[in-house]
């Protein structure tokens, strides 16, 4: 099979590799596609942690496509059926892993691009955050993650603010639901103009989905007391300093919304299934950026770079 290799910073190329054999208990699924994911960028700018050459596939973990084999002791999948798959190296043309890491995909969304990991990770997200009707909630940067969040929170019956860099971004945040659009650009002016929105009370839930420190900080300014603030950008490049009188004062209740069990993410990953062939979710327009594996390299280069009209790329398996 052809499968990509990152050889150091910034560098790939794609090999022949070993087709993988599935033991008892595991599954090989025919990649269609694969998701490229923000937490990718950090090892793809080869931090002094890193390691290359990676494994063949490695870091790809948003993967989708049929079954064509199964292990021994195999009993609810089968050869044939089509299903999104929590397996790590799926930036290749076949991965395999435990049964249990996959999700059937139902016939109506036989043509339907299904990266999982994130669609799930969308969903626990917004189960955490326990959004109401009649709630107002701001969702401060809108990538993939967080046009999915304005659109699960408007059809929740919140009233939603929208908050990113990007006019693009908060056009589709617009697509997607949001009721309020504010440029994430002067700290104070956004506060004020939140303040203004919510007749000075801010906001019931915000979601900070950016991974950065001035967000975060901004986050935790809008949310009323007694308000819960939900982390769910990717913090993953260093400590990060919070205004903890501000939080005590206000009494907030602060939720890391990131899941590692991975029955909590399987179990995400089934409930995007069905909030999408319910029609209740439609992440179709945010699936921008299409590549050939061969491309990766540029794949994750706009997830990096964010170019114009960018939201989410998807690397295509020929």
């Amino acid at each position: 099979m052809s499968a990509a290799v990152i050889t150091g910073p910034g560098i790939l190329r794609i090999e022949a590799a070993p087709l993988p054999e599935p033991n008892a208990g595991q599954v090989r699924v025919r990649l269609e596609g694969c998701g490229v994911c923000a937490s990718n960028l950090v090892p793809w700018a080869g931090p002094e942690w890193m390691r290359f050459p990676t494994e063949p596939g490695g870091l790809g973990h948003e993967g989708w496509g049929i079954i064509d084999a199964v292990g021994s002791d195999v009993r609810e999948i089968e050869i044939g059926d089509r299903v999104a798959a929590l397996f790590y190296h799926s930036y290749a043309e076949y991965d395999v892993g435990d049964a249990e890491a996959v999700v059937k995909l139902p016939p109506e969304m036989a043509d339907f691009p299904f990266p999982g990991e994130p669609l799930g990770c969308a969903m626990n997200i917004f189960r955490r955050s326990e959004i109401e009707p009649g709630q107002t909630v701001a969702i401060v940067g809108v990538g993939f993650i967080g046009a999915l969040l304005c659109q699960l929170a408007t059809r929740a019956g919140a009233h939603v603010i929208a908050i990113s860099r990007r006019r693009f971004a908060l056009d589709m945040a617009k697509r997607m639901g949001a009721a309020e659009l504010i440029e994430l650009d002067d700290h104070h002016a956004i506060i004020d103009k939140v303040k203004s929105l919510t007749g000075g009370v801010f906001c019931d839930r915000v979601i900070e989905a950016t991974g950065k420190q001035w967000p975060l900080d901004l986050a935790a300014e809008i949310t009323r007391e007694r308000g819960k603030l939900i982390i769910a950008g990717y913090h993953q490049d260093g400590p990060r300093q919070v205004n903890m009188q501000l939080w005590n004062w206000r009494g907030l209740d602060v939720i890391n919304a990131h899941e590692r069990d991975r029955a909590v993410y399987i179990e995400g990953m089934r409930e995007a299934v069905r909030a999408v062939a319910s029609g209740a979710l439609d992440p179709m327009p945010l699936y921008s950026h299409r590549f050939p594996l061969s491309r990766l390299d540029e794949a994750l280069n706009a997830t990096r770079d964010r170019p114009d009209g960018f939201m989410k790329a998807l690397v295509m398996m020929p």
